[in-house]
C-alpha cells in the first residue's frame, strides 16, 4: 500500500489516541468528529481537518471509524454514502465495537462496492490510545494485514490475527462481557460489604489478594471505592457491548441468562442517571437501593478528614 492517506471519523476516548499517535508517527491522517474542539485537538498534533465524512471517504485509501454503535457505524457508511464514496480496493477499517450480524453485513455491503472490509476492534483503554499502546484484534485475511499493519503499528503495542472475518469481534465481545460481568459483580459485593459494615480497606485487600482478583479489579476497584467514576470505559459502552452479546448469545441458540442480568443491571444504572459515568458507577445502582456509599475510609490528614 505504500503510505496510504487515512480518513479517521471518532475522535472519543480511543479514536483520540489513535489520531494523535498516526499524526505523531507521520502518516497522513485527516480526522473528523462531531465535536470541534475534537478535531482541534487533533489538528495540533499534525492530523488535517476534515469536514465531511463522505468527502473524507472518496480521498482515502484507508477509511477509519471508531465511534459508538454498530447501528451508527451502519447509518454513516450505508446511509450516508461512505460506501458509496470511497474508490475501488480502498479499505474500511472498522475498530468500533460492534456485534457479529453487524461485521457480515458490513463485510457484504463492502465487497458488493469493491471495497475492503477490515474489522480490528481493540482492547485495553484511552490512556493506552494516547500512549499508542493499544492491542487490535484483527479478523480476515493475512494479506490485507500486512497492508494495515504499518498503520496498526503507529498506535498498537500487540496486533493479534485472531483468525478469519468474524472472529474479531467474537473474542472482543467474550471478552468485554466477561470484564464488565466482573464489574458488575465486585460493584455488588463491594455495596454490600458496606451495608453490611465491613472495612472496605479490608474488603478489596484480602478480594485482591485471592481469587476474586482480576484485571478489571485491578484498574477500577479502588478509583470505585475513591468514588471516582471517570468515564474511561463509560456505563452506556459497556450496557451496549453487553447487550451485543447477550443477542449474540440468543442467536447462537445458547441461554443467556448471566448476560442478561449483566446487561439489566447495566441498564438500570443508566436509567437512574449515570450513563455517562464510568463503568462502575453501576455501584450506585445498588447504593440506591442500600443507602450506603461504598467508599474507602479517609485517612488521617487528608481534606476530607481535617
Amino acid at each position: 500500500m505504500g503510505s496510504p492517506s487515512v480518513a479517521f471519523v471518532g475522535l472519543g476516548g480511543m479514536g483520540r489516541g489513535l489520531v494523535k499517535n498516526m499524526a505523531l508517527k507521520g502518516l497522513g491522517v485527516t480526522a473528523y468528529d462531531v465535536r470541534p474542539e475534537a478535531i482541534e485537538e487533533a489538528v495540533r498534533h499534525g492530523a488535517k481537518a476534515g469536514t465531511d465524512p463522505v468527502a473524507m471517504a472518496a480521498e482515502a485509501d484507508v477509511f477509519g471509524i471508531c465511534i459508538t454503535t454498530a447501528e451508527a457505524v451502519q447509518d454513516l457508511a450505508i446511509k450516508r454514502g461512505v460506501l458509496d464514496a470511497m474508490k475501488k480496493g480502498a479499505v474500511f477499517l472498522d475498530h468500533t465495537t460492534v456485534s457479529p450480524a453487524h461485521v457480515d453485513l458490513m463485510r457484504q455491503a463492502c465487497e458488493a462496492r469493491g471495497i475492503r472490509y477490515a474489522e480490528a476492534p481493540m482492547t485495553r483503554t484511552p490512556a493506552h490510545a494516547d500512549r499508542g499502546e493499544v492491542n487490535v484484534l484483527y479478523g480476515g485475511d493475512e494479506a490485507l494485514l500486512g497492508e494495515l499493519r504499518p498503520i496498526f503499528e503507529t498506535y498498537a503495542e500487540n496486533i493479534f490475527h485472531v483468525g478469519p472475518a468474524g472472529h474479531a469481534i467474537r473474542l472482543k465481545l467474550i471478552h468485554n462481557y466477561i470484564a464488565f460481568a466482573n464489574v458488575a459483580a465486585f460493584c455488588e459485593g463491594f455495596a454490600l460489604a458496606a451495608r453490611e459494615g465491613l472495612d472496605m480497606t479490608k474488603v478489596i485487600g484480602i478480594i485482591s489478594a485471592a481469587g476474586g482478583k482480576s484485571g478489571m479489579m485491578d484498574l477500577y476497584g479502588e478509583l470505585t471505592l475513591k468514588r471516582d467514576f471517570t468515564p474511561h470505559m463509560s456505563l452506556a459502552n459497556a450496557q451496549k457491548d453487553v447487550r451485543y452479546y447477550a443477542e449474540w448469545m440468543a442467536e447462537a441458540g445458547l441461554p443467556a441468562f448471566m448476560s442478561r442480568s449483566v446487561e439489566q443491571t447495566y441498564a438500570l444504572a443508566s436509567i437512574m442517571g449515570h450513563a455517562d459515568e464510568g463503568c462502575t458507577a453501576v455501584i450506585k445502582a445498588y447504593e440506591e437501593l442500600t443507602g450506603v456509599e461504598a467508599r474507602l475510609p479517609e485517612q488521617p490528614g487528608t481534606k476530607a478528614a481535617q
